[in-house]
């Protein structure tokens, strides 16, 4: 900013392979604008002219020398991931087998499938039945009972933060697939919103990982996003379809066929 170079409002990302040799260039002691664009590669070869006005600033040999300081420590950070990615890969190696079944959960990918062994481990003998699991991950609503009468929100309470995080997001992902998990996600955030919808559904992924991870040889199976239209009876269907239509705004009259 302070040499009026702004190459990151043209830029989506200043460290790709564009962006990275433009930098060099800088440092090395280039300053034409023109020269500069010039390095731009694929897509960004298009946005020359708008790259020219970005690179036209105040750039001196202090602000080289800073940036030079700057990029050794990004490249020593990404060296660090690197090789804590490797280190990871190294330990999960032994659960590779339930890595791959909880990634055939929708919603669920192969980063999500780690945390998710990270967090419970791979042993369910722990756990009783998927209820204890699920009570032990406070994803199940508390109920609080006094002379018979129900008290409190329902709230879940507090278990695993880690765990609770990337349930909510595999939770949210499955929401937006053609799958049984999708469509319950959707059928509970219309009724009683997102929050309730997400509980809801990472409660069933937890009880989905638990039969998983009991036996070896089991595989998801996905029941569809039309499980709950042949659950249900005409009757049923007929009041939902009806309350749908009225809720667009439309007057519903029903006429037998004949």
């Amino acid at each position: 900013m302070d040499a009026q170079i702004k190459l990151s409002v043209v830029a989506s990302d200043i460290f790709g392979v564009s962006g990275r040799a433009m930098l060099a260039a800088l440092i090395a002691g280039e300053r034409d604008p023109k020269v500069l664009a010039q390095l731009a590669r694929a897509r960004m070869r298009a946005k020359l002219s708008l790259l020219e006005e970005a690179f036209t600033g105040h750039f001196s040999d202090q602000h080289a020398f800073l940036l030079a300081k700057m990029l050794g420590r990004v490249d020593a950070l990404d060296a660090d991931l690197a090789e804590l990615d490797a280190k990871l890969a190294e330990l999960i190696t032994p659960f590779a087998h339930a890595v791959d079944r909880l990634d055939e959960i929708p919603g669920v990918g192969q980063l999500a499938a780690h945390l998710l062994v990270a967090e419970l481990g791979a042993d369910m003998t722990r756990f009783p039945t998927a209820g204890h699991l699920v009570s032990w991950a406070k994803f199940a609503p508390g109920v609080s009972e006094s002379a018979g009468n129900p008290k409190g929100s329902g709230s879940t309470g507090h278990g695993n933060p880690y765990l609770a995080r990337v349930l909510g997001e595999v939770a949210v992902a499955a929401g937006k697939t053609d799958t049984f998990l999708g469509e319950r996600y959707r059928r509970i955030a219309r009724r009683r919103g997102k929050r309730r919808a997400i509980v809801a559904v990472g409660r069933s992924i937890l009880v989905i990982v638990w039969h998983l991870l009991s036996d070896p040889e089991a595989h998801f199976h996905d029941l569809g996003a039309g499980f709950y239209d042949t659950r249900i009876g005409p009757e049923r269907a007929k009041r939902n379809h009806i309350r749908q239509l009225e809720a667009l705004g439309y007057k519903v009259t029903l006429d037998p066929a004949a």
